[in-house]
């Protein structure tokens, strides 16, 4: 017994190890991504073009329906459409959780899933060898821009789905309490401090990383076999799930120590 837990141990170090230095050389292609002959601008553009502009539609939907279930279940409370502490409630609740949240799980399911069965499916094909015999390292050409590609996506949709949030919050509560939409979106911008938004851009931009690393990580960690490509992108929805929840969690602790949440 003890040697088996032994053995698991060394088996869990071993693989901790690899995923570090893995992720290290990610990073570090990715820095010279920018820098060198952009040999993988092509999959860069193809990737901001399925996780960004091609989620906007999901994105508008979702995020307008729950701004909206925002003010019609905090309209059963009383005095809750009264007064400044609406618009403090709204830009906590949807710009600085609901919105890069939202947009993250929206990425993880759509993107994630996708790199990690895309780069899985090109291990088990040999193509990754086919890169290396003519002096491409894959993850230079297939990680890094992917990488960047999902990172700069999320900020965006981010900001998108924050704007959609919003707007559907006002639009009910100014319904549902007579006040109108431009006076509601008035109060609202003066209720917005910068933390606001440093907060939102900094979260989307740390979920867009984590997505993007664990995704490329778990393609690559493919061994050869077709089956292993479904159980490792079901591994790699569920660790990007984890680490996104625990980022919000240090974040959220970091502004509570630096004194940022104050409604």
């Amino acid at each position: 017994m003890v040697e088996t837990i032994g053995l698991q141990v060394r088996q869990s170090i071993k693989q901790i190890s690899y995923a570090a230095g893995f992720q290290l050389f990610l990073f570090r292609e990715t820095f010279n991504f920018l820098s060198r002959r952009r040999i993988g601008l092509k999959v860069l553009i193809m990737q901001i073009l399925f996780t960004g502009v091609e989620a906007l539609s999901i994105i508008s939907l979702l995020s307008l329906g729950i701004g909206a279930v925002i003010i019609i279940q905090g309209a059963q409370l009383p005095d809750f459409l009264l007064g400044d502490q609406l618009y403090r409630i709204l830009i906590i609740v949807i710009t600085r959780e609901l919105g890069p949240l939202l947009t993250a799980f929206v990425i993880i399911a759509r993107s994630g899933s996708a790199i990690t069965t895309e780069l899985g499916n090109m291990v088990v094909s040999h193509e990754m060898e086919a890169y290396l015999s003519v002096g491409i390292h894959p993850v230079s050409q297939l990680g890094a821009p992917r990488l960047i590609g999902v990172s700069l996506s999320m900020v965006l949709l981010t900001m998108y789905s924050n704007v959609f949030g919003l707007l559907g919050s006002l639009t009910v509560s100014s319904i549902i309490s007579g006040v109108r939409l431009t006076d509601q979106m008035a109060a609202l911008f003066s209720n917005f401090h910068m933390v606001d938004i440093i907060a939102s851009v900094a979260k989307s931009f740390i979920f867009g990383l984590i997505i993007a690393a664990t995704s490329v990580y778990y393609g690559f960690s493919v061994n050869g076999a077709v089956t292993e490509v479904p159980v490792k992108t079901i591994r790699s929805i569920g660790m990007s799930i984890v680490l996104c929840i625990i980022a919000d969690g240090i974040i959220i602790l970091i502004t509570v120590l630096l004194g940022a949440t104050n409604l």
